[in-house]
């Protein structure tokens, strides 16, 4: 059996988008099924679909099949959200520029918090999280930047579902003490990893909100503490909260607070 014959059924009709988005004519169901190949039926009925979903149009009797307003309207999303993405990169390089030091971008997921955007320190000594990995909620300072936003009912009890695992001497490992500290930042609006999650690495983070004021990511900087001193750090700061004002401006674009992103 033909390996694309076990393509996902989701994913079926993407591929017939692909395969059109990138030629530059107009084709016919056989055209598009010489490279993913699925059963001539198939390609045929996912096509007519598209058309009544009014993503394809079909050209009168010739058969061949092109995007229609629909799906062009998707591309232009598509691309307005790249838009975003290059405009939020661009301030992490302004913020990088000022503090010289690794700036992260942090959302988070059910694995932890996610590096989803960061720039670089040109410093050769350097603490490398790349992006897409997770770290922990609870001993990061764009983990507890996020626990901090969540209702202090919500967050007792997140915090009670966690495994405080130690990571270095500084980990808090005690849910009460982790509590306070969490109270502390909700107040303050930073927060700061003191050596918690990597012996030598220090960083502080601030949230980054939609137009309600809701959570959406953390921005954070982090450094060695042969640079970064834990009172050196919060000179930062500034600069942060700075920056997270233009990334709500740049990533929500509506007074209801729509993600740009979407």
């Amino acid at each position: 059996m033909d390996d694309n014959a076990r393509i996902p059924t989701n994913l079926r009709t993407l591929l017939i988008l692909e395969i059109l988005s990138s030629s530059d004519h107009p084709l016919t169901a056989t055209e598009i099924n010489q490279d993913i190949k699925l059963p001539k039926q198939t390609v045929h009925r996912l096509c007519n679909t598209l058309v009544r979903a009014g993503f394809l149009t079909q050209l009168g009797s010739s058969k061949r099949y092109q995007p229609a307003g629909r799906l062009r309207d998707l591309s232009a999303g598509l691309l307005d959200a790249s838009r975003v993405q290059i405009a939020r990169h661009q301030i992490l390089v302004q913020v990088a520029r000022e503090a010289r030091e690794t700036v992260n971008f942090v959302v988070p997921e059910e694995l932890g918090m996610s590096y989803i955007d960061r720039v670089e320190t040109d410093w050769a000594f350097r603490i490398q999280l790349p992006v897409g990995t997770h770290v922990p909620f609870h001993c990061t300072a764009s983990g507890k930047c996020f626990l901090a936003s969540l209702p202090p009912r919500n967050r007792r009890a997140f915090v009670a579902s966690m495994e405080l695992k130690k990571l270095t001497e500084q980990t808090h490992t005690d849910p009460d003490k982790l509590l306070a500290e969490l109270k502390e930042i909700s107040s303050k609006g930073y927060s700061l990893d003191r050596e918690e999650f990597l012996d030598g690495m220090v960083a502080i983070s601030v949230p980054v909100t939609d137009v309600k004021g809701r959570f959406f990511a953390a921005l954070a900087i982090h450094g060695p503490i042969q640079r970064l001193s834990h009172e050196t750090v919060l000179s930062h700061q500034g600069t942060l909260l700075d920056a997270a004002e233009q990334l709500r401006g740049t990533i929500f674009s509506d007074e209801d607070g729509n993600d740009a992103l979407s």
